[in-house]
């Protein structure tokens, strides 16, 4: 008998620690912002090992980070029906936010409103004002567009064909390009539209809206770039571009110019935006770089089981696992970048002897929503990047020296100069799988010199009673202020 007890208490013991484990590690997945790994920690976990809160805020942030709408929309629901005593005010709000944004995801408009609307009622006495404002936005936006059907979208063949141009923005010496789409139009009007998969948000000037005739909806946003700028909605009845035809497609109204005379010289080649909302409806596309068009299949396959490399960054950006120098690095793949790419200070403080040793110094200004950031920066040749199953050598990837004062940052932005180095790229966003298809695959010089090991600093999270509410937050402020195009260096 004593012998059952106490092999029972080893066993006990032993699940216990089992379960201490798998909540840590969820937790810390969490704090990371390593959805990936929560991802596959929810999948091999047993349940009965993980806390019940836990269980279910994974696969709302897993649904949400991962564009997986069908698993977070009734995860978040279970969260606020069963759970809500585990969530303080910074949980609630942030959990409020992404409900509502899975639900607008899904197509339901009216429901993210009146949701949102009974959460700002009930905590609108303890809220600043930031919070109060971002959430009577929140709920002007869905309520405008529960009024239409966004994003109703037919071929006039088997399958969607788009054509693109690539067209020389800014300064010559700088040899800056975007992405135009070709056999474009606006309600009736030929327009020029810049594809950026870096805009969370679709975006338009007011003269061309009133030139195009949309309507203005009594929705707003906060479109966050170099500076932050509010915007008002308003629907295009109907845009064609290539053999596609989308109905009800919502813009933001954005004032474009910069307050810099030379930055406003440029502001011409990108009026019209269109971004990642049109390309999450599309499911699949692949942007093919040698015959200029981007394709779209007649069918969508099902979500499968294949892993992700895939996630939502600030401001809805779409961000991928790819490597500088075979040193893993999450990217923002961004077409409205207009150079090869930008590497944060963080970079910089934790290389900072070999960048000294192998670039060379420039400062760069770049243009963007809200204005115009000057910064010192190194510019690094040779350096060979992955992403998708594929690896070239970009001949000039900058790395600042300095925390941009841009209000959007990310810590590597890849731009359009690099991706089309690649032949073709495809974004699978049912599985949220970027493959990258290319003959032109190259390595660095390796006779130039012998890179060491590089470091890639993670800030220290802070402890497992504040992760939930650090991470959430962090996230509602991304979701809230979409990410606006990074424009040509100047």
């Amino acid at each position: 008998m004593r012998k059952l007890l106490l092999s029972l208490l080893l066993i006990l013991s032993t699940l216990a620690c089992y379960a201490r484990s798998y909540n840590d590690r969820i937790i810390n997945a969490m704090n990371t912002g390593d959805w990936f790994a929560l991802d596959s920690i929810h999948k091999t976990a047993p349940k009965d090992s993980v806390m019940p809160f836990l269980e279910v805020f994974s696969r709302c942030l897993i649904g949400n980070r991962l564009n997986r709408p069908d698993i977070s929309v009734p995860a978040f629901d279970e969260l606020f029906k069963n759970h809500s005593e585990s969530l303080d005010l910074g949980n609630l709000l942030s959990s409020t936010v992404m409900f509502a944004t899975d639900l607008g995801r899904s197509g339901h408009n009216r429901q993210a409103a009146d949701f949102v609307k009974t959460i700002l009622d009930a905590t609108v006495g303890h809220l600043d004002s930031v919070w109060a404002e971002s959430l009577e936005l929140l709920i002007s936006r869905h309520n405008a567009l529960s009024h239409y059907k966004p994003y109703g979208i037919t071929f006039t063949g088997s399958s969607g064909h788009i054509p693109f141009k690539i067209v020389p923005v800014g300064e010559a010496k700088h040899g800056s390009v975007l992405m135009h789409l070709e056999k474009s139009s606006i309600n009736g009007n030929i327009a020029d539209i810049t594809f950026d998969t870096g805009a969370g948000v679709n975006m338009i000037s007011d003269s061309l809206a009133k030139k195009f005739n949309l309507i203005p909806i009594d929705g707003y946003v906060t479109v966050a770039g170099i500076g932050q700028r509010k915007g008002q909605f308003a629907i295009a009845k109907e845009v064609k571009i290539g053999n596609m035809t989308v109905s009800d497609v919502p813009f933001v109204i954005m004032d474009f110019k910069t307050g810099h005379a030379k930055a406003d010289n440029y502001t011409d080649c990108f009026n019209v935006v269109i971004g990642s909302e049109l390309m999450l409806q599309l499911k699949d596309l692949t942007i093919d770089f040698i015959n200029r068009e981007i394709t779209i299949p007649s069918e969508v396959a099902e979500r499968s089981n294949a892993t992700p490399n895939i996630c939502f960054g600030q401001g809805m950006s779409l961000n991928v696992i790819g490597a500088v120098l075979n040193n893993p690095l999450l990217m923002c793949i961004d077409t409205g970048d207009a150079s090869y790419g930008t590497l944060d200070a963080s970079f910089f403080e934790a290389n900072k002897d070999f960048i000294k040793s192998n670039a060379e110094t420039d400062t760069i200004r770049r243009a963007g929503i809200g204005g115009v950031t000057e910064s010192l920066c190194y510019r690094v040749r040779n350096m060979p990047v992955s992403m998708g199953g594929h690896t070239v050598g970009v001949p000039d990837l900058v790395v600042d020296t300095s925390q941009s004062s841009a209000a959007m940052n990310f810590e590597c932005n890849i731009g359009l100069k690099t991706l089309m180095m690649f032949d073709k790229i495809r974004f699978n966003l049912v599985d949220f799988v970027l493959t990258t298809d290319t003959d032109n695959s190259s390595v660095h010089n390796k006779s130039r010199y012998n890179p060491p090991v590089f470091k890639f600093t993670k800030a220290n999270g802070p402890s497992a009673l504040q992760a939930l509410g650090i991470v959430a937050i962090g996230i509602t402020r991304g979701l809230i202020n979409p990410n606006a195009p990074a424009n040509p260096d100047l």
